[in-house]
């Protein structure tokens, strides 16, 4: 890539005006680490454009002039993928002001955005005219509509509704070149050539800038429970499961599965959160039942899943959340438990799937393998079960460096991943690759994979400008 030079820099500047570009380092630092402190990056300037064609203007001189652009939105990614390199040549271009919600059409069911948008304003648009966007994270007050895009991001309703590819109709984006692609169509049906709409989505803005997006709605349910169930193994779980899947259906909206050491983090370092039931349990799981009919419906489900639960001995205890302050207060403590790792020490994080009925033997395994090479580790495995997406965390041991602990991540990581790739899994469920997996992907994907990706990337991309060194090189 082009060193951007000081008059560059100001041709770039011209195109946003200097109202909406910073340059000064104190602006630009917040911008240049992720979320874990695992990538510091550096860059010249911060472009914050206020219309698509600005953002057409800058991919066209970068284009031009070999200069390399990283998009950012939320700066809420945990790979890497939206941090600079540490050369100080990349600019980033950041979404912040395209944050227009175009159109709501509660009738049909969409909703026409700009890619700035926060996901929360979203939920609360679609919420306003009497309709769901179900997307939710933990992150939902500040990552926008297109990181969660770029990342093809999942959440806590993968179970009933997907992911962000399955909640996207169209697409509006600046190819590297500055041309712009229309192809925000609002049809659930179009078998018209390549899905280029799928291409984007989980690029993580190597093949150009989402600018805007169609979005799904749905109806929004009109009976919403909540429990909280204290059970003995992860096999008791998997079965539980099966039963809440059969007796409910598509109105399972959540089933997330919890450790023991997870609740305690969470108690002990999160403000207001407390457990939930009186007896100690070595698993935990988190069910959500939404139903469109009546609340009375969503009622009769759960407590019939958790009858059943107790009478097979799946159940050891549980309890029903009685208000909507109370459901909340449930998944605020699931939402919780990855920052509750951060006041017990280091962290070495990794995000994956395997097949649901594979769960059980891939966590036993794991646990065996990760406390014979770190004795003392601490295994904080929580997740989304009913979609096979496990947070397999390991916490430093007590009394432990914290800097030896992190210097062992790739150690971690190659027992992790090499035991999801053996239950033909994923090394990553929902986060992305970004610079944490890239150079790892091309060892779990086979090399016909890893060259189409490149030659995709070389066609959209043949000036290479489009946030380098992330997902795949070339």
């Amino acid at each position: 890539m082009a060193i951007p030079s000081p008059a560059l820099l100001d041709r770039f500047a011209d195109i946003v005006g200097a109202a909406h570009v910073l340059r000064e380092a104190s602006e630009i630092a917040p911008r240049l680490v992720e979320n874990r402190g695992l990538y510091h990056g550096a860059s010249p300037m911060v472009l914050k454009p206020g219309s698509v064609e600005e953002v057409s203007a800058i991919l066209k001189l970068a284009s031009e002039t070999g200069t390399a652009i990283v998009p950012q939105t939320g700066n809420t990614g945990l790979v890497g993928g939206q941090t600079p390199r540490e050369g100080g040549f990349d600019l980033i271009v950041s979404l912040e002001r395209l944050n227009r919600i175009r159109d709501i059409d509660p009738v049909a069911g969409i909703m026409v955005v700009d890619a700035g948008c926060i996901l929360a304003d979203v939920q609360k648009a679609a919420e306003e005219h009497g309709r769901l966007f179900p997307l939710s994270l933990g992150s939902e007050g500040s990552c926008r509509i297109g990181g969660n895009l770029a990342t093809n991001a999942g959440g806590t309703a993968v179970l009933a509704y997907g992911n962000m590819r399955q909640l996207c109709l169209g697409l509006e984006v600046v190819l590297p070149t500055g041309e712009i692609w229309n192809g925000l169509r609002r049809l659930k049906k179009d078998n018209t050539g390549y899905d280029l709409r799928d291409l984007f989505i989980g690029a993580e803005g190597t093949l150009g800038i989402i600018t805007g997006a169609v979005l799904k709605l749905f109806p929004q349910p009109l009976g919403h429970q909540v429990a909280f169930a204290g059970i003995r193994s992860v096999e008791d779980a998997l079965a539980l499961f099966r039963n809440a899947a059969g007796l409910c259906g598509p109105a399972l909206t959540g089933f997330e599965l919890m450790p023991r050491i997870g609740v305690e983090f969470t108690t002990r370092h999160i403000d207001g959160v407390r457990d939930p039931l009186e007896t100690v349990h070595p698993w935990y799981v988190l069910i959500d039942i939404s139903t469109s009919d009546s609340a009375e419906t969503a009622e009769r489900m759960m407590t019939a899943l958790l009858e059943q639960g107790f009478e097979a001995g799946l159940v050891q205890d549980a309890t029903i959340a009685s208000s909507e302050t109370q459901q909340k207060a449930l998944w605020h403590m699931r939402e919780s438990m990855s920052d509750a790792q951060k006041p017990e020490g280091g962290s070495i994080k990794h995000d994956v799937s395997v097949p649901v009925s594979e769960i059980p033997a891939f966590m036993h395994e794991a646990e065996a393998a990760v406390m014979a090479a770190m004795p003392g580790a601490r295994i904080c495995a929580f997740g989304h079960m009913g979609d096979g997406n496990i947070h397999y965390n390991i916490s430093q041991p007590v009394g432990a460096d914290k800097a030896e602990f992190i210097g062992r991540w790739r150690e971690m990581n190659r027992i992790v991943h090499g035991l999801v790739m053996k239950h033909e899994g994923s090394i990553s469920a929902e986060h992305g690759i970004g610079q944490l997996k890239r150079d790892e992907l091309a060892s779990v994907r086979s090399e016909i994979e890893i060259d189409l990706m490149r030659r995709i990337k070389r066609s959209f991309d043949p000036a290479g400008i489009m946030n380098p060194g992330k997902v795949v090189t070339v």
